[in-house]
C-alpha cells in the first residue's frame, strides 16, 4: 500500500505548494517541490533495487551477458532522470530547457544503444543464409 503513502505525500505538498505559491513565491514552492520529489525517490529505492537484483538474477540464468543488462538500466535510468529532471524545469517555467534536457537524454540513450543495435544486427546477418 506504499502508493497510498506517495499519493499522500504528492498530493499534500501540491496543497502546501499552492499555499506557499500564492503567500511566498515560486522559489519557496519549487523547492518543496524538489524536496517532495526527493523523498518519493527515496521511497522507491528499495523497490528499484529489488527490480535490479531479480533482473540480474534472470539475466545470470538465461546466461545473458551482463553488458547487455547494465547498459539496459543504465538506459532505464537515465530516462527516469531526465524525465525527473524535465518535470522539475518546467515547474520552474523553463520549459525550453526541459526540452534540452529530454533532447540530451535522447542522445545519451542511443549511444548506450548502439553496442546492443550491432549485436542484434550482427545476429541477424549471421541467420541469414
Amino acid at each position: 500500500m506504499e502508493i497510498f503513502q506517495i499519493v499522500g505525500l504528492g498530493l499534500t505538498a501540491t496543497l502546501i505548494i499552492v499555499m506557499v505559491r500564492q503567500a511566498r513565491g515560486a522559489d519557496t514552492a519549487l523547492l518543496i517541490s524538489l524536496v517532495t520529489g526527493a523523498i518519493i525517490f527515496l521511497l522507491l529505492l528499495d523497490r528499484i533495487g529489488t527490480v535490479v537484483k531479480v533482473l540480474a538474477d534472470l539475466s545470470e540464468r538465461a546466461g545473458i551477458n551482463q553488458f547487455y543488462l547494465d547498459t539496459i538500466l543504465k538506459i532505464i535510468g537515465i530516462a527516469y532522470v531526465a524525465e525527473f529532471g524535465s518535470q522539475v524545469c518546467r515547474d520552474a517555467g523553463e520549459n525550453a530547457i526541459a526540452v534540452k534536457v529530454e533532447l540530451a537524454a535522447k542522445v545519451l540513450i542511443m549511444v548506450l544503444a548502439i553496442p546492443i543495435i550491432v549485436a542484434i544486427l550482427e545476429s541477424i546477418v549471421r541467420l541469414l543464409p
